[in-house]
This record gives C-alpha cells, sequence and structure tokens, in this order.
C-alpha cells in the first residue's frame, strides 16, 4: 500500500511457524479467532466492504491481495479507509502487520480508539491462532 497514514507490527515468537501455510494462519486468525467480533468491528465501525459468502479468493470477507510461500496479503476498503493485514512467516516467528490509509478526514477520529482496542488484542489473536493450528 502506498503511503499507509498507520502501521503496526505485531510478531509472535514460535517454532515451526513456517509449517503451517500463510493462507491456513489467516484463515484461523481471522475466520476463527477473530470470528464475529472481528466481522463487527471490520464491517461494523469500519465499514469495510467485505464479501460476504465464503471463498477461495477471500479470507474472512478480506480479498486476498497477495500470497506468497511464507506470506499473505488481504486487502479491503471502506467509503473512508482502505486496509491491508499481512501475515508474514519465518521458521521461528509469525508476524501481522496492520496498514491503513486514510481516503476521508474522518478516518483519522475513527481509527485512534480503534487503534488501542487493535493493540491489545492482536497480540491475543496471534497467541491463539497459534494454539489452534
Amino acid at each position: 500500500m502506498p503511503g499507509p497514514d498507520y502501521v503496526d507490527v505485531f510478531t509472535l515468537t514460535v517454532a515451526g511457524a513456517r509449517d503451517t501455510p500463510p493462507e491456513r494462519w489467516a484463515r484461523t486468525a481471522f475466520e476463527e479467532v477473530a470470528g464475529r467480533g472481528g466481522q463487527f468491528i471490520w464491517r461494523g465501525l469500519l465499514g469495510l466492504r467485505l464479501q460476504r459468502r465464503p471463498s477461495p479468493g477471500h479470507v474472512a470477507g478480506w480479498r486476498i491481495g497477495g500470497l506468497g510461500e511464507d506470506w499473505v496479503r488481504l486487502e479491503a476498503e471502506s467509503w473512508m479507509l482502505t486496509g491491508n493485514l499481512v501475515l508474514h512467516l519465518t521458521d521461528g516467528e509469525a508476524t501481522l502487520v496492520t496498514a491503513l490509509r486514510y481516503d476521508r478526514p474522518f478516518a483519522r477520529a475513527v481509527w485512534p480508539p480503534l487503534a488501542a482496542v487493535h493493540r491489545r488484542l492482536a497480540p491475543g489473536l496471534l497467541r491463539d491462532t497459534y494454539a489452534a493450528l
């Protein structure tokens, strides 16, 4: 994403993170672990236009924008912002990057309080995902 307005990075140190493909990590994290709570935040609070039906090209409604041997990038847009989630795996780490671009000024007011919640929940999302795999 060119010119993000917000970026954060969370890393979980784990053995064998690459033993599971990145798309499986993403599906477990965002469809199973984040579940309905994630959908409420993404659709309800951020207004992201997510795919409603399961599809091979989407994870939890987010479009798979890129996929490699050790990473996956998910993309979504709303009327006020564009978001990317990138999950990168190495032999000893799973890293989640969140990048947002504010497409409308209103996003600058909406995201900061949600960012505080996001930063509190993201480390647990990675831990719970690893435990569920």
